[in-house]
């Protein structure tokens, strides 16, 4: 068997190793998400140590979210991959890469217009990606969110959002390829130092136009309105001379009940985004019986051409969100990110990866059995030659990078725990950490190997011990 492997051609030995990986990693995948569900149908009782952050109703409710999740993941995860490698064994990309060369040709277009035809493959990929993927997205969004509470979007309003999004993401990736491969077309011996340069000044703008002029067409930002937070905010971020300029509130809940905050920007030009639903105070899931009814709520969506179904909390003791002194310990947190320097840290990780995979696209780019492996014979696209390295030969390197970095990202959360902890938010935070956690439906159980390969945030209960013993130097 081993004699008759070697014997093979390079090109085949590639294809084969490229599939065995693909589906060592599926497996190893199945398997811890195999031990997580065993958790979630083993713990059916709130451990002791949970009693006083968790109660029974919630942490059920919770169990079950996680588990239809998880159940949805195994299945959705085993299509992706029987998807792929059948696009593999059927030559499904020279395929494509056929038909865009026969669009190409209609309009009078040759060969030589390799740019031209792999904007059109890459076009039709992505449209290929967005059909497959939608009924998946559909069942995510209509079945699982929408049967545990948290999904917030009508039908009309998930397809125009989808449309949108396909929009956009062309308008951005068609013209952002085209310069990369006119780039390594014509930058010689050193294009991967220009290619790796282009996509770092790309990622820059991005970063910095994003929550301006991007999200804003999908989502409703306005300031923060004047009051004790905003003032609260400010002081907080005076005192560590964080250059805050604005700070905006996202309606997230026209789609989701699910929270969030974050900070973008770069130098003097600081701004922090928090979702309505992280607020107690702004979050409309509150407010069912407190001067604004459900049909006011409705009317005013109409009015406005807001096609989201807003579902107000009709409980009045558990409330959607955090109180602003919670708030601000959550802020905390994530300007600790920035004063420990995170934030560059990753930015600097980030690009010193781009860069070697580069250097390591253009040492490789030249092997004609890297393309003779998947099917193309008679042409080598540079398109084509940047999907199989990044995508395929660079996989078991991604897997390994991606492990370092969850690591690193959990060290880094319980580091900004710390710094907000020494602002003298501790407790604020560990009431804001158990509050973001039952209104996410987080289940503070998991398994120890599962949770070591993905979490990119430590549990719960390790970030709660933390919050309440010994200071770390």
């Amino acid at each position: 068997m081993l004699g008759e492997i070697a014997e093979l051609p390079a090109e085949e030995k590639i294809f084969y190793a490229v599939l065995v990986f693909s589906w060592t990693v599926y497996l190893w995948e199945a398997y811890l998400a195999f031990r997580q569900r065993r958790i979630y149908r083993s713990t059916m009782h709130v451990p002791t140590e949970l009693g006083k952050i968790m109660d029974p109703e919630t942490f059920e409710k919770s169990r079950l979210y996680q588990l239809d999740k998880s159940n949805f993941g195994f299945w959705s995860g085993l299509y992706s991959e029987t998807e792929g490698t059948l696009i593999l064994l059927l030559g499904g990309i020279p395929f494509l890469w056929k038909m865009s060369g026969i669009v190409t040709a209609r309009f009078g277009l040759g060969p030589e217009y390799e740019i031209s035809q792999s904007l059109v493959f890459l076009m039709l990929a992505t449209l290929f990606s967005a059909l497959t993927g939608l009924p998946w997205s559909l069942y995510n969004t209509f079945v699982i969110e929408e049967k545990h509470g948290f999904n917030q979007q009508t039908l009309g309003f998930f397809l125009k959002d989808a449309l949108k999004k396909f929009a956009v993401t062309q308008c951005i990736l068609l013209p952002v390829t085209s310069l990369l491969l006119y780039i390594i077309k014509i930058g010689g011996d050193y294009f991967f130092i220009y290619a790796w340069l282009f996509t770092l000044i790309v990622s820059l703008v991005l970063v910095t136009i994003y929550a301006d002029y991007i999200a804003p067409l999908f989502d409703k930002f306005t300031p923060l309105p004047e009051g004790e937070l905003k003032t609260d905010i400010e002081s907080m971020a005076k005192s560590i001379s964080f250059p805050l300029t604005k700070i905006y509130v996202v309606e997230g809940s026209k789609r989701s009940s699910h929270s969030n905050a974050y900070f973008y920007g770069f130098f003097k030009n600081k701004r922090i985004v928090l979702f309505d639903t992280l607020l107690e105070d702004y979050s409309p899931l509150n407010k069912s019986g407190e001067g604004e009814s459900a049909t006011e709520q409705k009317d005013e969506n109409e009015a406005s051409g807001d096609e989201s179904k807003l579902k107000p909390k009709v409980s009045t003791n558990k409330k959607q969100g955090c109180s602003n002194l919670e708030v601000l310990a959550v802020l905390g947190h994530e300007l600790g990110h920035w004063k420990l320097g995170h934030t560059v840290k990753n930015i600097v990780i980030s690009q010193m990866n781009s860069f070697l995979c580069f250097f390591l696209f253009a040492a490789l780019i030249g092997r004609k059995e890297l393309f003779l492996a998947f099917g193309f014979h008679d042409s080598q696209p540079t398109l084509i030659g940047l999907m199989i390295i990044f995508q395929f030969i660079f996989s078991p390197y991604n897997e390994l990078l991606s492990f370092c970095l969850t690591v690193l990202s959990r060290r880094f959360e319980f580091q900004a725990d710390a710094f907000a902890r020494g602002m003298g938010r501790s407790a604020e935070l560990y009431s804001a950490l158990i509050k973001l956690n039952k209104d996410n439906l987080g289940f503070p159980v998991a398994d120890w190997l599962f949770s070591m390969w993905h979490y990119s945030h430590p549990p719960l209960l390790e970030r709660l011990r933390a919050l309440t013993g010994p200071k770390q130097d």
